[in-house]
C-alpha cells in the first residue's frame, strides 16, 4: 500500500533526486526554460515555486533558505535580482509547463517548464487574441467572405 507517498519517487534515490531537482531548477532559473519530461517538469514544479515565493522578501534568512535547496550563488542572485521583481505581484502559478510530444528514443513524455513572466512569445499572443472578435457563425464561407473583403481594403491603402 502507498500510504502518504504522495509525491512522485521518479525511480531515484532521495539523494539522486534531490540533487537532480537541485540542478534542474538552478538551470531554469539561469536561463528561464528548459525541456524536460513531464514527470520530472511536475516535480521541479513544486520544488522551484515555494522558492520563487521566498525570493518575493529580499531577507537575509530567505536567501540562507533559498541557498540551502540550491547551492548556487548565481542562481540566488538571479532568483532575488531578476526575477523577484518580475513576480512581485504575482500571487502565484510562476511555471508554465507546455508539452511538446514524444522523445523519439524510448517515447517518453517530453515538455518544457517556463518561468511564466519571462516569455514574450505568449505576451504578444496573449494581447492579440484579445483583439479579434467573432463576428458570425458561417463557417468557411463566412472566413472566406470576410477575408476577400479585407483583401482589397489592404491593397487600396497599400497603392495610395
Amino acid at each position: 500500500m502507498r500510504h502518504n507517498k504522495k509525491f512522485n519517487h521518479l525511480s531515484r534515490t532521495a539523494s539522486h533526486r534531490g540533487a537532480m531537482l537541485s540542478n534542474m531548477a538552478i538551470s531554469l532559473i539561469m536561463h528561464k526554460r528548459i525541456t524536460t519530461t513531464v514527470a520530472k517538469a511536475k516535480e521541479l514544479k513544486k520544488f522551484v515555486e515555494p522558492l520563487i515565493t521566498r525570493c518575493k522578501q529580499d531577507t537575509t534568512s530567505n536567501r540562507r533558505v533559498v541557498f540551502r535547496y540550491l547551492q548556487n550563488k548565481e542562481a540566488v542572485k538571479e532568483l532575488f535580482g531578476e526575477i523577484s521583481n518580475k513576480v512581485g505581484d504575482r500571487p502565484g502559478g510562476y511555471t508554465r509547463i507546455i508539452k511538446l510530444g514524444f522523445r523519439q528514443g524510448d517515447t517518453a513524455d517530453i515538455c518544457f517548464i517556463e518561468l511564466v513572466d519571462f516569455d514574450e512569445n505568449m505576451a504578444k499572443t496573449a494581447k492579440s487574441a484579445a483583439k479579434k472578435t467573432r463576428r458570425s457563425r458561417g463557417g468557411k464561407k463566412a472566413e472566406a467572405a470576410e477575408v476577400a473583403a479585407e483583401a482589397p481594403a489592404e491593397e487600396a491603402t497599400a497603392e495610395a
